[in-house]
């Protein structure tokens, strides 16, 4: 089993795919850090050699971008900031609302959570 970044890459997958397990890699910069890696993309993640392991995670290191703990750390750092001043983004994300100006009298469940039903008022 493969582990770059903290994450265990799925075993039989290919690695472009497997890659796409990390939190904030998705499947075109995969491609691109393969290519920068010298991988081939047919390959999977359990054919790996540990040659291509190493050179694939000084490839990660090396880029820019931000991943898992950094990438979770920014945003939750965001929403954070976004609270504090207590605008009205960060007044729908307090409240588990949609945040960019969808409706709510219908659909946003998956923010809202699950239903909760309200009895009828008695005659």
């Amino acid at each position: 089993m493969v582990r770059l970044v903290g994450v265990d890459l799925p075993k039989n997958k290919r690695i472009a795919y497997a890659l796409t397990y990390i939190h904030g890699i998705g499947l075109s910069s995969a491609q691109k850090l393969i290519r920068v890696a010298g991988i081939p993309e047919d390959k999977r993640s359990n054919d790996l050699t540990t040659e291509e392991t190493i050179t694939l995670r000084e490839v990660l290191e090396n880029s820019d971008l931000k991943l898992e703990g950094d990438l979770r750390r920014f945003n939750g750092l965001n929403i954070k900031r976004l609270n504090e001043i207590n605008c009205h983004r960060g007044k729908r994300h307090r409240n588990s609302l949609p945040v960019r100006g969808q409706r709510t009298r219908t659909n946003a469940r998956s923010r809202r959570g699950a239903k909760k039903t309200v009895t009828g008022k008695k005659k």
